[in-house]
């Protein structure tokens, strides 16, 4: 996502700009009581501005100009290097202190995936991080990254870490950003659902391209990014402006009923639920929560209406299986999964599922 940043050389001292104004005072043969003089500025205030102690004003620089015959703008443009060389310097310090935060973020993959460049130096590293997450401190990361506004779906089984958990999001939120989207519009949302419904009996060559285009006229972003160990979340919805949300989807499971599930829940939390409400993991059974179960109950049914269940249970063999496949224009899979939902019978008619993989990006 992005290249190698090349980071120029960055001292850790500042020269302040009174060095360069006493240079240039010698070089003119004047004393400091002299440029005092020409300049109306104390002997007690040109010292400060030696050391650094007093900035460099603009009405100081348009003085220094009259005097010394050295444009106001460079004094300036001094100026305004060296404080901006100790603001630097102090933040440089101050995230000394938060080095070991790093180890709570899956830098490596983050490495690996390009979506930061590889640093020897901690601090860098560190300020690299920052980037990635739009944030400028530990501090605002946990402001924004702790509690994500997003609904996202997972295993009640596994916990996640916040570190990989906000990674993987924040890779969604830049994919999804860059992907051209019209303004929401719910109706039309909710139409193109059902055409993407339709796009389950086709490869993934197909309904990817297919889906991100429906989705995008709608004001939806498809975001699909690989799962990140560490964060065994299979979606997750949220608005990236009042006009344009996300929907982001990994292939946790691999199987095609898992992702047509994981995405139609997705699409519930967009249609349905408040712009502003956060939807939070806190460790309970997402079914127990409002929000989630009228989501699963959505994906459910628009995937298979529940008049079709007793069939489904009914199923004895991949021919049955097949056959109500065909009369719903669905995926096999998909009616495996309902198949085993209804019976709890995990193992049966897999060879059915559709295997969903990450293709290889060219080298």
């Amino acid at each position: 996502m992005t290249a190698k940043r090349q980071n120029p050389f960055e001292p850790d001292y500042a020269v302040p700009p009174g060095a360069t104004l006493e240079e240039t005072m010698e070089s003119l043969g004047m004393s400091q009581r002299d440029l005092s003089g020409r300049t109306g500025l104390t002997v007690q205030t040109l010292n400060r501005i030696f050391k650094g102690e007093q900035p460099i004003t603009y009405e100081t620089a348009n003085r220094l100009e009259l005097v010394t015959g050295v444009e106001a703008a460079f004094w300036n443009n001094l100026e305004t290097q060296y404080r901006q060389q100790l603001a630097k310097i102090e933040q440089a310090a101050q995230l000394q202190a938060h080095i070991a935060w790093l180890k709570t973020i899956p830098v490596r993959e983050l490495v690996r995936r390009q979506a930061i460049p590889a640093e020897t130096d901690k601090v860098d590293l560190l300020r690299e991080v920052f980037r990635f997450y739009g944030v400028s401190s530990v501090e605002a990361w946990h402001a924004v990254w702790d509690q994500p506004a997003a609904a996202a779906r997972r295993s009640p089984f596994l916990k996640s870490s916040p570190g990989a958990t906000s990674a993987w999001l924040r890779l969604g939120q830049l994919e999804a950003r860059g992907i051209e989207c019209a303004p929401y519009d719910k109706k039309r949302f909710s139409d193109n659902l059902r055409r993407i419904r339709a796009l389950t009996t086709q490869p993934p060559a197909d309904f990817v391209p297919s889906m991100r285009r429906l989705c995008a006229e709608a004001g939806v972003a498809l975001a699909l990014v690989p799962e990140i160990p560490g964060a065994p979340w299979s979606g997750a919805a949220e608005w990236l402006t009042p006009a344009k949300a996300m929907i982001l989807l990994n292939l946790r499971g691999k199987s095609d009923d898992k992702f047509w599930f994981s995405f139609f829940h997705e699409a519930s939390h967009i249609l349905h639920d408040s712009k502003k409400e956060r939807f939070i993991d806190d460790g309970r059974d997402y079914r127990n929560q409002r929000e989630e179960k009228r989501a699963d109950e959505f994906a459910a049914n628009i995937l298979i209406p529940p008049a079709h269940n007793p069939s489904i249970k009914a199923a004895r063999s991949a021919a049955d299986i097949k056959r109500i496949a065909a009369d719903l224009n669905l995926s096999p899979g998909i009616v495996v999964g309902r198949f085993q939902f209804l019976t709890q019978k995990w193992t049966h008619f897999n060879g059915l599922k559709g295997k969903l993989e990450w293709a290889r990006k060219s080298p």
